[in-house]
């Protein structure tokens, strides 16, 4: 599952990347490794952007960028 398919307030665990281009290495650099908790806080009203929760930090991304982040959503 990509992160942009997450529901707000729902937690998942982040597995892989697909892509190293330098906005997504910032993001590497600001906690959003594989093994990292996120939760998604919520959706912009048309979607776009999300508003993420990860390392004790608020984060807000574009759905493109978001869906290069694989994660595993918690049961």
């Amino acid at each position: 599952m990509r992160l942009s398919e997450l529901k707000q307030g729902q937690k998942a665990i982040l597995l892989s990347v697909d892509s190293e281009t330098t906005d997504i290495i910032r993001l590497l650099e600001m906690g959003m490794v594989p093994g990292s908790e996120v939760t998604l806080l919520r959706r912009a009203p048309m979607g776009c952007p999300i508003e993420i929760a990860v390392c004790e930090t608020e984060l807000c991304l574009r759905n493109i960028d978001a869906s290069l982040f694989h994660v595993k959503p918690f049961e």
